[in-house]
């Protein structure tokens, strides 16, 4: 999801209509606050929880933001700088996250960033901007709850559409995507259940033995960055049962199970179980151990993995226009019983993650207008980039026939490759010049009011017109006729859609915390072992210190607070649909 982005174009936006119009290059803000002038070029430190790079941006986007707010991005990036919460805690020590904050919320790290004085007001500065006049309500709701008054945090991902709607587009938040040339040269076996993907790995790493640049293929590459209460890389394969995680518990879409991740016979030791027999069948890359999320997409990228839960893995690095009219790329297969975890929409955004202002900060207007930007019809296209949007227009994309589509370029860049960037756009090669916030700020599905068609790209009508490619053409076939992952899944009735809510979670005690910190180290540190056990023997004696260990640290203590709040989760997810079909009664 790591993704940059570049314009040419500065466009005023009409805040009554968010419609953009109008264009050049100078360096006024399209909300015109004006107070503070633009001669002076800034270094802007962006503390970033979410990013997956750190340093200076670079590239096309880098000239984007110097051509509109003559500044820079300097990402600061826990997932980065060791992952955890120690970069977190020691920048609000010294009481300076940085000027700009895009930070996750729960556990009431929003309030206690406020109450310590680590983000700015944002009230008077976004008084005439857009983002305010066209998302009151979102933000209202985000600041609503806090004990001091104010606009501290904007909500990600803010939409127009139901909740019940996948906020997906046209990919789930997980499917198990094959490259498909490889499951068709196996004849398509079809998986009655999920240990019956294992054989069929086998068989595909056998039949695709080497990568295109001549390297061990291996079916499944894991890594460590992203696991927190757990291994990550486990829980997905949980997902394409309809589970997502809240704590150490499994919650179902529709609210109707909740799972402690301990539970021998619950999901997620289920899936730990398949993890171990893969890698006894030799189809997990040794390297998932030690690699980091970049070396694992260059793997993609070289066709080196052959199976992928996420769809901004596989089929995004991998199913170049080339490859895919060669008949290879990642497609979706399915495993009968499966129903694949879909985030719904969030009409009243997604409060997990907020976009703020550091209170340190020399520069907030500036800072307010590339918010306001952001979330901006042409913000979303550019900065909304690395979550498949278009990108550039008159580089990537243009309007042709009433109708946006790429131009050569975008054809070979998007959605992420190494393709060189002429010097009048920024230079450099495109997949490094994508922005590297991985911010949403607004719904990738809503619809573009230039283009009349969703910011997704792939959901547009110019391509979803172009799944003629031999590799489309044949997974439709297995398919039934479906364009999309979705359209599948949903004609399958195998899809589980989680209603988009404004919930987070509340703030919980320290000794909670406390314990939860010593729990979830043994609970990761020992599923990675038990993949990595030498036998089942050992894949059990692993599981059972796991439980015993984590039991006698108060596992039990911080369950009970996860089962509370999975409860007020699927509370809040049946209140969303109500409130959104109750809207304008």
């Amino acid at each position: 999801m790591k993704k940059r982005i570049l314009s040419l174009l500065l466009c005023t936006i009409i805040a009554a209509t968010t419609i953009l119009a109008g264009c050049g290059k100078e360096t006024t803000s399209s909300s015109g606050s004006g107070n503070e002038k633009k001669d002076e070029f800034i270094t802007v430190d962006v503390f970033d929880t979410l990013a997956n790079y750190q340093g200076i941006q670079s590239g096309w986007f880098a000239k984007v933001v110097k051509d509109k707010f003559n500044m820079e991005l300097n990402i600061i990036a826990p997932n980065v700088a060791g992952g955890g919460d120690t970069l977190f805690q020691t920048r609000s020590a010294a009481g300076n996250l940085g000027d700009l904050i895009i930070s996750k919320t729960e556990n009431g790290r929003f309030e206690n960033m406020v109450k310590a004085g680590l983000l700015m007001d944002m009230t008077s500065l976004l008084k005439d901007k857009a983002v305010l006049t066209n998302y009151k309500d979102a933000i209202d709701i985000m600041n609503g709850d806090l004990e001091t008054k104010g606009i501290y945090g904007i909500p990600g991902e803010i939409s127009n559409q139901s909740p019940l709607v996948s906020s997906e587009g046209i990919e789930p938040l997980v499917s198990p995507y094959v490259r498909w040339d490889s499951y068709k040269a196996i004849g398509y076996p079809a998986m009655e259940s999920l240990e019956d993907f294992i054989p069929v790995m086998k068989s595909m790493q056998e039949n695709t033995p080497k990568s295109d640049s001549g390297k061990k293929t291996y079916a499944i590459s894991l890594f460590k960055d992203w696991d927190d209460n757990m291994m990550v890389g486990a829980k997905n394969y949980a997902s394409l049962y309809g589970y997502n995680e809240i704590g150490f518990v499994l919650v179902k879409a529709d609210g109707s199970d909740s799972q402690d991740i301990t539970s021998s016979d619950g999901y997620y030791v289920k899936a730990l179980k398949f993890l171990f027999q893969a890698n006894q069948a030799g189809v997990i890359d040794p390297e998932s151990t030690t690699q980091n999320y970049d070396i694992l997409s260059d793997k993609y990228r070289d066709g080196q993995i052959l199976t992928s839960l996420w769809s901004f893995q596989g089929s995004s690095y991998y199913n170049t226009v080339e490859h895919k009219n060669m008949g290879k790329g990642f497609m979706p297969a399915y495993i009968n019983g499966s129903s694949p975890f879909s985030f719904g929409c969030y009409p009243s955004g997604n409060g997990k993650t907020i976009i703020a202002i550091g209170s340190q900060t020399k520069h907030p207007e500036r800072i307010a207008e590339f918010i306001d930007w952001l979330y901006s019809p042409e913000g979303m296209e550019l900065a909304g980039q690395a979550n498949g949007a278009a990108g550039i227009e008159g580089l990537t994309w243009e309007i042709k026939d009433g109708k946006a589509v790429f131009t050569d370029f975008g054809e070979k860049a998007l959605p992420n490759n190494d393709v060189p960037v002429p010097e009048e756009w920024g230079g450099g090669s495109w997949k490094d010049g994508v922005c590297a916030l991985n911010f949403k700020t607004l719904s990738i599905v809503d619809i573009d009011p230039r283009i009349n068609e969703p910011y997704l790209t792939s959901m547009w009508s110019s391509e979803l017109a172009k799944r003629t490619t031999p590799l489309d053409l044949d997974w439709q076939k297995i398919s039934g006729g479906a364009k999309t992952t979705i359209e599948f899944l949903e004609n399958n009735h195998a899809l589980s859609v989680a209603p988009g809510t404004s919930y987070l979670q509340p703030e919980e005690g320290s000794d909670i915390t406390t314990l939860r910190g010593q729990c979830k180290a043994v609970i990761v540190d020992d599923s990675w072992k038990m993949i990595f056990a030498k036998d089942e023997t050992e894949f059990n004696s692993i599981l059972k210190h796991m439980q015993d260990t984590v039991k006698g640290l108060g596992y039990e203590q911080v369950l009970n607070v996860d089962m509370k709040n999975a409860k007020d989760l699927a509370a809040s997810r049946i209140k969303a649909v109500e409130d959104y079909n109750n809207k304008g009664k």
